[in-house]
């Protein structure tokens, strides 16, 4: 809906993307998230400073032991020299124990929250957005991207400041031992940091596509390995194609992997050689500095080890750009998500509805699911063609009626004539393009969502059941219900006495989306659960046509004493919901074309007369004299 704005152009393809864009705004977003752990940050900023200089003792303790101690043969130094060599590292290793622990308070409190945050958000996301985005992209970026994301704060910018104290206080010493070796060592810095920009930028752009095509296996996964997924595939006879397809991607991934890894190879080979080059060189200048009696044996050993916490630092602080360009992109496709405005959202002041008539009104409703030259690709697949809603873009078109509360509503009309549609905007699953919608006077935009919900209940075609037991999936429309209500629904629902005869009664596991259960089954289960909620409002897709007359029967027997005292909108399938009905509404392209009663449009002789002809009455042929009669 234009008004809305074009939130998929947040998950569609952006060649700059692949730039990097270390801006200070997105920085400031990435620190805000370790903002809430800053005392954990401090005290392990303080233990990485302790461990820096705790670290820097051993080097000078060689060098004793090389010019003093053994020449001059002083055991009792040697003794303390031996203790101080043992004492010091572990009590680095304690250190790092601590620094360790909070760490990884920061880090996993981190995936906590950003997870948190992306979960609640894509909650608030409309129906449109789960329409239009690949559910095996949304797993992916809860999954790899937040922890990907995680890793910056809790393992590249620590590694960071620890890089720094180590060398900044590293060179400090050597400074202090002899300037020209320390000026001679960082003769090769340029070799470690030219080259990392460069890599960086590389890392970056492969970073990215190996997040997008492991989010292309998600869905892969995701579509075929489930109940559904696995019935169309077998059905079908695409098992082979499917393995193909996924083969296909699972070899990209790899191919990508392998160039990530020698990327990296070559690029640590490279900091390897530099760091190789100023060893040599220390020893080489350093060896004819000994030779000179300029310094001594001591001071160069002393030398060759600080080289170590020189080299490793610098090797790292190298790396930093290439490890924070990588986490970034997973910022990146985290705030993608974050970023998407929610479409369907309560105003501040939004009225809370209580007890509800069930009077509803559309005024002048237009509607469109998505102008065809902006319909967003598949999330994060740019080679997908984009995924067509209809061939109307228009579904529907100046739409007005009025329905008195407890009105029982019959929907009919040809397929995509817009009778899903009005059952979306009573829900607010979307909101209309034009005119407005309202419940007991109330414009369905100035009400909560959460209160309108609760007001109104559905059942349609596709009932939708958690992989959980009888019991969980009835209390999902009411948390507080009690064992007696629940088998009161469901004995109004005609399903009890099925239940009740099940080894573990309502505490059986319904299956992956209720596939150990009939489709006449599931449907009265989903009929129970509506009961159990006790909306003002039904909303009921009426598809009892595929079942068995048994089944039909049952859930037939079901429907009656829902629709009582409700106001009530079906997509009607039968003709007796239809003969029941106060009012029919008589939709075609869209538009209301008639509404009135059976008797009254049957009279016109107009498109009802013709859908009763050709579908209604041939599909129950025993109730044409009741026809006959009106």
């Amino acid at each position: 809906m234009a008004h809305h704005g074009n939130w998929w152009r947040y998950i569609t393809h952006d060649p700059a993307r692949d730039r990097p864009r270390v801006s200070r705004q997105l920085l400031v977003r990435v620190f805000r998230y370790a903002r809430v752990y800053w005392q954990a940050v401090v005290i392990s900023l303080v233990i990485i400073a302790l461990i820096s200089l705790i670290e820097l003792i051993p080097p000078l303790l060689y060098r004793e032991l090389i010019d003093t101690v053994l020449p001059n043969q002083q055991w009792g130094r040697l003794n303390l020299l031996a203790l101080g060599m043992i004492s010091i590292p572990i009590a680095s290793g304690l250190l790092g124990v601590a620094q360790r622990y909070f760490n990884s308070r920061v880090g996993e409190g981190i995936i906590y929250d950003l997870r948190q945050e992306l979960y609640t958000h894509l909650q608030r996301m409309s129906l449109r957005f789960f329409t239009h985005t690949k559910s095996g992209d949304i797993i992916s970026r809860l999954n790899n991207d937040v922890v990907g994301a995680q890793g910056a704060i809790a393992n590249t910018i620590p590694n960071l400041l620890t890089n720094i104290f180590t060398l900044t206080s590293t060179l400090a010493v050597m400074l202090t031992i002899e300037w020209r070796l320390t000026l001679l060592a960082i003769v090769v810095l340029p070799f470690f940091i030219l080259p990392a920009r460069r890599v960086g930028l590389i890392l970056r752009q492969i970073r990215r596509k190996s997040m997008e095509l492991n989010a292309e296996m998600s869905s892969s996964i995701s579509e075929t390995l489930n109940v559904n997924g696995a019935l169309l595939v077998k059905t079908f006879g695409r098992g082979r194609y499917e393995v193909a397809r996924f083969e296909k991607t699972n070899q990209e991934v790899r191919e990508i992997g392998i160039r990530q890894a020698m990327v990296g190879r070559w690029f640590f080979l490279g900091l390897s050689i530099s760091g190789a080059v100023g060893t040599a060189l220390i020893y080489w200048v350093g060896g004819r500095f000994v030779l000179e009696d300029v310094i001594t044996v001591g001071t160069i050993v002393a030398f060759a080890a600080y080289l170590g916490r020189l080299y490793g630092p610098l090797s790292s602080l190298a790396n930093v750009p290439v490890e924070f360009a990588r986490a970034l992109v997973s910022f990146e496709r985290v705030f993608e998500y974050l970023d998407i405005p929610v479409e369907i959202a309560d105003k501040p002041d939004a009225v809370e509805l209580q007890a509800v008539r069930g009077d509803i009104r559309f005024e002048d409703v237009s509607f469109r699911y998505a102008a065809p030259d902006s319909l967003p690709s598949a999330a994060v697949n740019d080679a997908a063609p984009p995924i067509p809603v209809s061939s109307r873009a228009q579904a529907l078109q100046s739409l007005s009626f009025h329905i008195e509360p407890g009105e029982l509503v019959a929907l009919v009309g040809p397929s995509g004539a817009g009778k899903t549609t009005i059952t979306y905007l009573l829900p607010r699953l979307y909101d209309p393009t034009e005119g407005r919608v309202l419940l007991d006077g109330h414009d369905l935009r100035d009400v909560t969502l959460e209160s309108l919900a609760r007001q109104i209940g559905m059942v349609t075609q596709e009932t939708y059941l958690l992989h959980d037991t009888f019991a969980a999936n009835l209390r999902y429309a009411k948390q507080d219900a009690t064992q007696s209500e629940m088998e009161a629904a469901c004995r109004a629902a005609n399903i009890h006495e099925f239940i009740a005869g099940l080894p573990d009664g309502y505490e059986t596991l319904v299956g992956e989306r209720g596939y150990r259960l009939s489709g006449g089954e599931k449907q009265r289960l989903a009929i129970a659960r509506v009961i159990l909620k006790d909306p003002r409002i039904l909303i009921l897709d009426e598809a009892t046509a595929h079942l068995d007359s048994q089944s039909e029967a049952l859930i037939q027997a079901a429907l009656e004493p829902l629709f009582a005292g409700r106001t009530s909108f079906v997509i009607a399938h039968r003709l007796s919901t239809i003969l029941a009905a106060d009012k029919i509404l008589v939709m075609d392209e869209g538009r209301l074309v008639e509404q009135g009663s059976h008797a009254e449009l049957f009279a016109l002789n107009g498109l009802y007369a013709d859908l009763y002809r050709t579908q209604f009455r041939a599909s129950q042929s025993g109730l044409e004299v009741m026809a006959g009669m009106a």
